[in-house]
């Protein structure tokens, strides 16, 4: 066993730490994303665009497929954090979702149904009919407040509308720690990189003025800055726009990005043409990195790509094991591989630690 899983395993299990003759014991938990590959249902929706359905391709056996999809995804998420926090992730936002009916069956699937997951998911006007959403552990996390936000973006051509994702922006507590979330799904590159990418600029644009907005009531404000960016951490979105930053040493109102050392290792979450892309990843703001563990702080961040989510055979061995191929359902799990942070909170110890409230 590694040293960090051993620590990680110390930490979830709150073994007591020895640090200056001090008993510590730490509260640990998840936050993810996961781009669940076009999870739509088996109903033809005439305000919607199904032909970007692949379950509605399907010639047979519809239903049978979706449940599993469902199945297959619930797995996912009950994995994610598993082994280091014994639970499933507190908060997971997730994207490519056609409705609030298709996580309704994600969170009801016999492996998650205990957990008791609350959703927060509005329609958005997306070409393809997909959408992002957040999901939270009742017991865990209290929304305070919810929003969506319009990402208006304008064919360079013709100037016609181009519908996309809204950002989501969820804020609340975590066992009564205040913080601040954004759920993305930034336009994709379709037609190339560099033709798209001032879309993507633009959506970086609307997730830089949303922290904005959350720090100028406080600068001090926990923002967790999540999606699919169908960009990688060095991209002018992210590197210039948004600011993320590979090192923790960031200025007040500055953003982290983890996902940028491992981007640099090699690591990636989507493949396309033996090239791996980090597109999915998880930043966060100066408030979670401090070093002091009375409120929950940023820990560890990582790529969750066990081996059943890895296609083992074929011309895309290696390959997130993606679950729609060839014009049908393949039992496999999304083309992307999720991602996760995990947030750590010092627990009191001792009585004059402990607060009056959390006395009674």
């Amino acid at each position: 066993m590694n040293y960090l899983k051993l620590n990680l395993l110390t930490l979830f299990m709150c073994v007591f730490i020895n640090t200056n003759a001090q008993e510590k014991k730490f509260k640990i938990h998840t936050i993810a994303f996961y781009n669940l590959e076009n999870l739509f249902d088996t109903i033809n929706d005439p305000t919607k665009f199904d032909e970007f359905s692949p379950i509605m391709e399907l010639k047979t056996d519809r239903g049978k497929a979706y449940k599993q999809k469902v199945h297959n995804m619930a797995r996912v998420i009950s994995n994610i954090g598993k082994d280091v926090t014994n639970n499933t992730p507190a908060i997971i936002g997730v994207c490519e979702v056609e409705n609030r009916s298709v996580i309704e069956d994600i969170v009801n699937d016999s492996l998650l149904r205990h957990k008791n997951y609350g959703i927060i998911h509005y329609e958005a006007p997306d070409t393809r009919g997909i959408d992002v959403a957040l999901l939270y552990q009742k017991k865990l996390f209290t929304p305070a407040s919810t929003s969506t936000h319009e990402l208006k973006l304008y064919d360079d051509q013709n100037q016609k509308r181009v519908y996309t994702r809204d950002q989501l922006l969820v804020s609340g507590e975590l066992e009564g720690d205040p913080i601040h979330l954004i759920v993305n799904h930034w336009p994709s590159r379709r037609g190339g990189e560099a033709r798209s990418r001032p879309k993507r600029i633009a959506a970086a644009k609307l997730s830089k003025r949303l922290v904005d907005s959350l720090q100028v009531i406080n600068p001090y404000a926990k923002v967790v800055i999540m999606g699919d960016f169908n960009d990688n951490p060095k991209n002018t979105s992210i590197r210039s726009i948004l600011k993320a930053k590979k090192n923790k040493s960031v200025g007040l109102k500055g953003i982290y990005n983890p996902f940028i050392n491992l981007y640099n290792n090699g690591l990636g979450t989507t493949a396309y043409r033996d090239a791996w892309s980090l597109f999915d990843q998880i930043m966060v703001t100066k408030p979670l990195l401090e070093k002091e563990y009375s409120s929950f702080r940023f820990y560890k961040a990582g790529i969750f790509n066990k081996q059943y989510l890895i296609t083992n055979k074929g011309a895309y061995k290696g390959y997130p094991f993606r679950s729609w191929s060839n014009g049908g359902f393949s039992n496999g799990y999304s083309d992307h591989f999720p991602v996760y942070v995990y947030v750590i909170r010092q627990v009191p110890t001792v009585l004059s630690d402990i607060s009056p409230k959390e006395r009674d």
